[in-house]
């Protein structure tokens, strides 16, 4: 009977361990779905409790550990993976993470040295195992260890980035005289180089040695590298292996962030592990802004600057706003960098990027002063005139949306008179008095120069087909209205030019159809109207897109 009672307590428990793993998988594939790797994070460890040793559960954990940013639940989840002889990549990287974290340096070289055989492991340790090899090799205090940087290509260390890594490795092993040759001869053709050259100078200047420091920073300059986030953070030094080893990996994951199709998960991957490395570095933290950034998880990349502790530098400041503002908080966002760019030796870049935003918004008032500032501090060169041409149109564009066509107008011609051959202010002249029924000869001759200098510009594309839609060439324009409805099918504004069209040369079944398909899209209410009142009257004068 006891036994039995056993048997029965012991199937209800089961039962019971069951259903709380089936609830948590439910849980843990909602959340990676949707891109909340935190609880996804904690479903999978509630799953792996109730259902212990469930295929490919760790190697889930792993993944979310490392989009969570939870080094202890990215290690464990390891470790255990490791012991099973799952040699991944990430794997290798979060254990080699540790190991120097804990300045196990026989560890991390042996992580580093494994050959796991993995898809994709080879050619990831050809970017950091020598690197990491090197910083390694300062920790374990190995004579010479920047030995290992030298490129397998050649008897030498050819690479830029990789002389620029040997030169640091030479600084923190206290051989500066060693450093300084290499930093007078490096080549800076590319951003990556530029960019670990400036960790450089910052280092050299430390080391006392404030000439070579300025010889590198007017190379650095001369050759316009350090127009961009990562190039406008404040100078800090590399001086030990961990943070050598941190700002290597935020380079990596920084270079896949900017690859087109963006690396699948490396940056962030790389990016991580830079930071639980290094987390006051602040490239390695604003390379992890930016994987964040291309991985669509904005909100987290804001959750994680607001973290930082110590006031973001302006960069960071106005980079929070963007992303902010990409998340929908347009109106904070501007008001927070405004206050960014409120020191008036605010560099160009970023009332650039104010201005930006300023536009998104929906204050002309703080526009126009983004404007104002950014055109005081512009000066008489083409690239200048280039931003100041299209100034005007940002400001003729603020008159346009108060139907101010008198205000706007001049704005334009001065455009036009500083870039006559500008493919796109040719376009937005053109259609700005399009739009309104001013001078549509003229307009119609300054789209068709447009489309000329770029005719498979899908905007141009549309906007001509719909001046000669406005000018009586209806089969014209259905050619080109559909050239440019290919070139971006999901442009609202497009596909009801397109119904319109149609409609007019007498292909109603098709008119009709557009128009369904642009009211799936349409982000006004009156376009929303007026495309409701075609879909049940058909055309009229009074129902003619803009």
């Amino acid at each position: 009977m006891a036994a039995l009672a056993l048997t029965a307590a012991g199937a209800a428990q089961a039962a019971e361990n069951n259903q709380a793993a089936l609830h948590a998988l439910v849980k843990a594939r909602l959340a990676e779905e949707e891109g909340r790797p935190a609880a996804a994070l904690s479903a999978l460890s509630t799953l792996e409790k109730a259902a212990p040793g469930l295929p490919g559960i760790d190697g889930r954990l792993l993944e979310q550990a490392i989009n969570a940013g939870d080094l202890k639940m990215a290690k464990a989840s390891a470790e255990r993976l490791w012991l099973r002889g799952e040699a991944r990549f990430d794997v290798q990287l979060v254990l080699i993470v540790d190991a120097m974290r804990r300045s196990d340096w026989k560890a991390a070289q042996a992580y580093v040295d494994h050959r796991g055989g993995a898809p994709g492991s080879e050619a990831m340790a050809q970017l950091i195992n020598p690197v990491l090899t090197g910083w390694i090799g300062v920790g374990a205090r190995r004579p010479q260890p920047e030995s290992a940087l030298r490129d397998t290509t050649g008897p030498a260390t050819t690479r830029p980035e990789l002389q620029i890594e040997t030169a640091l490795i030479r600084l923190a092993t206290k051989r500066p005289k060693a450093a300084v040759p290499i930093a007078d001869k490096v080549a800076l053709d590319d951003r990556m180089s530029r960019l670990i050259a400036a960790r450089l100078a910052a280092t050299l200047a430390d080391r006392g040695e404030g000439e070579a420091a300025d010889r590198l920073r007017q190379r650095i300059a001369e050759a316009a590298g350090q127009d961009d986030t990562m190039g406008m953070l404040p100078d800090q030094v590399i001086d030990n292996p961990r943070r050598g080893s941190a700002h290597w990996l935020a380079m990596i994951g920084e270079l896949f962030a900017h690859t087109p199709n963006g690396g699948g998960g490396l940056p962030i991957l790389f990016t991580r592990a830079a930071v639980w490395l290094d987390e006051e570095d602040w490239a390695v933290r604003a390379a992890l802004v930016e994987a964040l950034a291309r991985a669509e998880r904005s909100e987290a990349a804001v959750a994680f600057l607001n973290e930082q502790k110590g006031g973001l530098p302006p960069v960071l400041q106005m980079r929070r706003a963007e992303l902010m503002a990409d998340g929908g908080r347009v109106a904070e966002a501007v008001r927070i960098a405004e206050a960014v760019v409120a020191p008036a030796d605010t560099p160009r870049s970023l009332l650039l990027r104010f201005a930006d935003l300023a536009r998104r918004g929906e204050d002309p008032a703080v526009a126009a002063r983004a404007y104002q500032r950014l055109d005081a501090v512009l000066g008489e060169g083409a690239g200048d005139a280039a931003l100041r041409a299209m100034l005007l149109i940002a400001r003729a564009d603020l008159k346009l949306r108060v139907d101010d066509w008198a205000g706007a107008e001049p704005l334009m011609e001065q455009a036009l008179v500083l870039r006559p051959g500008d493919a796109t202010i040719l376009n937005y002249v053109g259609y700005s008095a399009l739009e309104r029924r001013k001078n549509v000869e003229q307009a119609l001759a300054r789209i068709e120069a447009a489309w000329q200098l770029e005719p498979d510009n899908a905007s141009i594309t549309d906007s001509l087909g719909w001046a000669y839609f406005l000018t009586g060439r209806e089969e014209e324009a259905v050619a080109l209205l559909e050239k440019a409805q290919q070139g971006e099918p999901d442009n609202g504004v497009i596909i009801e030019h397109l119904g319109d069209a149609y409609w007019r040369v007498g292909r109603r079944f098709q008119a009709r159809y557009s128009w369904q398909a642009a009211a799936l899209v349409a982000d006004d209410e009156r376009m929303t109207a007026r495309l409701e009142s075609k879909l049940r009257d058909g055309l009229t004068p009074a129902t003619v897109a803009p």
